[in-house]
């Protein structure tokens, strides 16, 4: 018996109603399915026994919450009938397999969609269901290398920097399947009629490469690091060092919010004046470095807190969810103990909440299998294996 407090009474939402199936596995596709959780979908996660295993407890993956959790054992002989029960009463699957894989175990779109002809099916993948590394390993790292988007982050004069996996897994996938399954599932409730939803990292990478790629085009972008206005290029939108080792972030653009910038930063009228001139940006750089120095991150917070300088603290993950600003809006929340990210984006009608911790493996089999009315499922509760 599980001493976790009880789940809150589930919220509407705006997906509210909506049900998902979403077939474990790691990264992008499991940050998909909990965004649509957290919007209100009834989710419910397929677990493998002993799998995937992210090498954290499962309490602490943030990433299912607000889901229901059965144990399928897709190998068994009973397991695809199981998931495609679930199927018949869902309105959304979402699978991050290699290509083909779902199809060898039985709940591929032809079989899915057979069962349930206006089922949206979500494929979550690096490389996409076609071409020719369609098949291969991949991480984050790779899908946002070949876009281009790696290439953009770091200094013009070093290696380039990797966001954590921030851009390719979560932007460029989780994001794009979200948007994608949605999209199908309003096509699905007009004409009656499903689909499959291919999203790829790197489709959604590159996509998301647009406007650099117009302002390419029209010779307004340089293709290199650190070369251009908001990229880290131009003096007035980067990073600088303060006297204790912190950081502070400058995106000061427009001419007003410079203006402001270089008043309270302390620069002289002369140096302020660097701007205009690009040959010189270099000595405008060191000496918004120099001033950067001479206080620590906490006092320039200071100084730059309610104006329009477009200047703030670069603060860590631990230190995030103490900033006033964020605070006062309850961008982090503690909800079953641990402190995480609140659900996004806001709606005035159908507030999103957390309704429930992260689902451990297989803790709602039961009661799934009762609310959904699957039969397959049920039986399994009763099979020794």
């Amino acid at each position: 018996m599980s001493n976790r407090p009880a789940p809150a009474p589930s919220g509407p939402g705006p997906l509210a109603g909506v049900r998902v199936v979403e077939l474990a596995g790691i990264g992008p596709g499991p940050f998909a399915a909990m965004l649509l959780a957290d919007l209100g979908a009834d989710v419910v996660r397929v677990d493998r026994p002993g799998g995937p295993d992210f090498g954290v407890d499962p309490a602490c993956d943030l990433t299912n919450r607000n889901k229901r959790s059965v144990l399928v054992d897709l190998k068994a002989p009973q397991g695809p009938a199981a998931v495609l029960d679930l199927v018949e009463r869902a309105d959304i699957l979402v699978e991050g397999y290699r290509p083909g894989v779902a199809e060898r175990l039985g709940v591929g779109p032809e079989a899915c969609l057979a069962r349930n002809p206006q089922l949206v099916y979500g494929r979550m993948t690096g490389w996409g269901q076609d071409g020719p590394l369609a098949a291969s390993a991949g991480h984050d790292i790779g899908y946002i290398a070949v876009t281009g988007a790696l290439g953009l982050a770091g200094p013009a004069d070093g290696d380039p920097a990797a966001p954590a996996n921030l851009l390719g897994d979560y932007a460029g996938g989780s994001l794009y399947l979200v948007t994608g399954v949605l999209a199908a599932l309003h096509h699905a409730r007009a004409h009656g009629t499903g689909q499959v939803v291919d999203a790829a990292i790197v489709d959604g990478t590159a996509h998301l490469s647009t406007l650099l790629h117009g302002l390419l085009a029209a010779g307004a972008w340089q293709d290199r690091r650190a070369a251009n206005l908001f990229d880290g290029g131009a003096p007035f939108y980067g990073v600088y060092r303060t006297a204790d080792g912190g950081h502070m972030a400058v995106g000061a653009l427009e001419r007003r919010f410079y203006d402001t910038f270089a008043a309270l930063l302390g620069l002289t009228p002369d140096q302020a004046a660097l701007r205009d001139d690009p040959a010189r940006w270099p000595d405008l750089r060191a000496a918004v470095a120099d001033r950067f120095a001479t206080r620590t991150r906490e006092e320039w917070t200071q100084v730059f807190s309610g104006t329009d300088a477009c200047a703030a603290p670069v603060l860590s993950l631990t230190e995030a969810p103490q900033h006033p600003h964020l605070a006062a809006r309850g961008t982090f929340t503690e909800a079953y103990g641990t402190l995480q990210p609140a659900p996004a984006p806001r709606f005035s009608a159908t507030p999103a909440a957390l309704r429930r911790p992260p689902a451990l493996p297989g803790e709602h089999t039961a009661e799934v299998a009762r609310d959904w009315d699957t039969p397959a499922l049920t039986s399994l509760r009763h099979d020794p294996a």
